[in-house]
């Protein structure tokens, strides 16, 4: 599994942000148990499956104030229906996770731990490349890339380009300069070094269960 902790950055200057970050990201079918509070400004979710755990790592990366801590590994069954009463592995990863992501050194805050050392660090480096990638990126290029996924997966370029009322020819330049195709395809890496990191072999979960 995996346990996603994050803990608001300078919480003591900008005031409690985790109100609005839970309403931010709202309730998710693809989480074994949703985001919550866990004490403090911090707040901790579990998923099952790597994809849904990049997507809202990359998600609050992208809003930025959080640090941010990825636990792959084993937790003790059956899991609570409050994640705060969980334990294991993916856990105990997953603090020891967020407090390294505080470090000031690091551009992006977010640090990965599991069961597999190397297969974590690994996703670690390529998910850092992703969000530093994103970091870059202008307001366009978001646009392009916002209305390319709210259309779904069988979207076209000139659909995106009639809501955004530009050129296909210049939404494709905008995902070009984005690096959106470099930025997918890195993903899919990414989720196959977070499977990776889980350690031994998982049997499929239902987000339900």
């Amino acid at each position: 599994m995996f346990v996603v902790t994050m803990d608001q950055q300078g919480s003591r200057t900008r005031g409690d942000h985790v109100d609005a970050l839970l309403a931010e990201l709202g309730p998710s079918p693809d989480a074994l148990r949703a985001f919550t509070r866990t004490v403090g400004d911090e707040v901790q979710g579990v998923y099952a499956q790597p994809r849904a755990a990049l997507q809202v790592v990359l998600r609050v990366l992208r809003l930025g104030g959080w640090s941010v801590g990825v636990g792959a590994g084993a937790v003790d069954e059956p899991l609570p229906a409050d994640a705060r009463a969980a334990s294991g592995a993916a856990f105990v990863h997953a603090r020891e996770a967020v407090e390294a992501a505080k470090s000031r050194q690091r551009s992006v805050p977010l640090v990965v731990r599991g069961d597999d050392e190397q297969a974590a660090a690994d996703a670690e480096a390529v998910v850092v490349l992703i969000a530093a990638t994103a970091a870059r990126r202008s307001s366009a290029g978001w646009a392009a890339i916002d209305a390319l996924t709210a259309a779904g997966a069988s979207a076209r370029q000139d659909e995106v380009a009639r809501t955004l009322g530009i050129s296909q020819q210049a939404v494709s330049q905008r995902l070009r300069t984005a690096m959106w195709a470099e930025e997918v395809a890195a993903r899919g890496a990414a989720e196959r070094l977070l499977a990776a990191a889980e350690g031994a072999a998982r049997p499929a979960r239902s987000p339900s269960s």
